[in-house]
């Protein structure tokens, strides 16, 4: 992975190798979370150890425009060491068998809105997901504040077409949580505004096949309400698999 480079258009990637980049990394993601609210310069955790940084890179001038962190599990026994763990029950998980990966802390500098930006990202995803046999791509799926009543239609739209199978669905255990399955259940969307609302990231796992949580966690420390996200890799569409491959080469 540290050799990986995918190029499309005027951007890179590639895995974090120094405490330079891990800090690069660590100040976009302060910016992109929480603007210039008072705080430290940095975001990072303990999970940061762990984990490969993959940074989206300007080729011409080095500059980071995106990056994102990936936590590798054996299989689904491993759930609980996971960022996604302190918010979510993911015990059904625990019998998910083979390979999964954790992407978490992905974001864009605010600054920045070339979609190519997210295909670079995808590629590099791709990339470790074949090299490594991977099964489950999953992570918490963030919309901006935490005011549900905004995200009405985005939720409607989650509640009627993509949650988790039965057999993988998380249970609350954050101790706020916004039950839109239960609370929406009645609400038909608005699939225009539902669209507009969706995070892209999110957006982008459900088209191809992603689910995700029956509720919605209420963060204020990141003044975010976010869902559990699920995207196995046999149900990605092959023509999707095939788009994303061509990038990754």
């Amino acid at each position: 992975m540290r050799d990986m480079v995918v190029v499309a258009a005027k951007y890179h990637s590639r895995q974090a190798s120094t405490a330079e980049d891990l800090r690069a990394a660590q100040v976009l993601r302060h910016r992109a979370f929480h603007g210039d609210k008072i705080g430290p310069a940095l975001d990072r955790d303990q999970f940061d150890a762990h984990c490969a940084h993959i940074l989206v890179e300007e080729a011409e001038n080095g500059r980071l425009v995106c990056c994102f962190r990936i936590l590798h599990l054996a299989h689904g026994r491993d759930i609980e060491r996971t960022y996604s763990a302190q918010f979510y029950d993911l015990s059904a998980l625990h019998e998910f068998d083979g390979p999964i990966v954790e992407i978490g802390r992905f974001c864009v500098d605010p600054e920045v809105g070339d979609v190519d930006v997210l295909r670079v990202a995808w590629a590099a995803m791709t990339r470790y997901v074949d090299a490594h046999g991977v099964r489950l791509l999953f992570g918490c799926s963030s919309f901006q504040g935490t005011d549900a009543d905004a995200y009405c239609d985005a939720f409607a739209l989650l509640k009627d077409r993509h949650l988790a199978p039965q057999n993988w669905l998380p249970r609350p255990k954050a101790p706020s949580v916004f039950r839109f399955a239960e609370r929406l259940r009645r609400r038909k969307p608005d699939m225009k505004q539902a669209m507009l609302r969706m995070p892209p990231l999110l957006r982008t796992y459900l088209m191809m096949g992603g689910w995700v949580s029956d509720h919605a966690v209420v963060d204020r420390q990141m003044n975010t309400l976010h869902v559990f996200t699920g995207l196995e890799i046999a149900a990605i569409p092959a023509m999707r698999k095939r788009l994303l491959r061509a990038d990754a080469e």
